[in-house]
Parts: C-alpha cells; sequence; structure tokens
C-alpha cells in the first residue's frame, strides 16, 4: 500500500529567524535522509516551493488563484511517497525523515501527515 506524507513547516517562524541559523538547522538533515531512503521504501521525496496555484471548474471554466489555501500558519514544504503494509509500517518509515528527527525542528512546527492512498497509477 502507499502512503502520501506531507511534511509541515511554521514558515513565519522559520523566515524571522537568522539566515545562517536555518541553514545550520538544515545541515542536520542529510543523515537522517540518508536512513529514510535507505529503508528501501520511499518512491519519491520532493521539497516544495511556496508558490502555490489553485485549480477550479467555475461557471465552465478553468479558474486560477494564487494560493496558499489551507487556514493556518503551517504550510506545506514536502511531499513523499512511500510504500508500506499498513498505517503502523508507514508511521514507523516516515518518522525516519527529518521533519520529526532534527530536534531544532520543533521551535519551527515541522510535522508530517500521514495520509493512505486510495489509488495510484504510475505514469
Amino acid at each position: 500500500m502507499k502512503f502520501l506524507c506531507l511534511g509541515y513547516l511554521d514558515a513565519e517562524k522559520m523566515d524571522a529567524r537568522p539566515k545562517d541559523e536555518i541553514e545550520a538547522i538544515m545541515q542536520e538533515c542529510p543523515p537522517h535522509l540518508e536512513n529514510f531512503y535507505n529503508s528501501g521504501q520511499v518512491h519519491i521525496d520532493a521539497g516544495l516551493s511556496s508558490e502555490t496555484k489553485c485549480l477550479r471548474k467555475a461557471h465552465g471554466k478553468v479558474k486560477v488563484t494564487d494560493g496558499p489555501f489551507i487556514e493556518t500558519k503551517e504550510m506545506i514544504g514536502s511531499a513523499f511517497l512511500i510504500e508500506a503494509q499498513d498505517m503502523e509500517e508507514a508511521i514507523r518509515i516516515a518518522s525516519l525523515h527529518p521533519a520529526v528527527q532534527v530536534g531544532a525542528g520543533e521551535q519551527f512546527g515541522w510535522g508530517i501527515e500521514i495520509r493512505p492512498i486510495h489509488y495510484f497509477k504510475e505514469g
């Protein structure tokens, strides 16, 4: 079974800190990513830009609007797709990701949401 995992952060808190401090924290990520990738169950891991567009059909036409659209301080900063037998195993795999391994991430609201995928087609 495949699971989509979304990595969240509080962009305002991170943007308020000096760039060199954030870079130092981000330098803690690679060893955790290596463990995460070495699980052999990661299909895709992608960091996302803050630029967002939303497509909706309105009055028979596709309307494009700017985002983000979530009513929260949290922003989706990454997305990854993993393979797992069940939610328990998905939690174990996702727990290897830096979002929940790097201690300094806690102050910036780093976290992961895990959602089972009901259908998946590889292109």
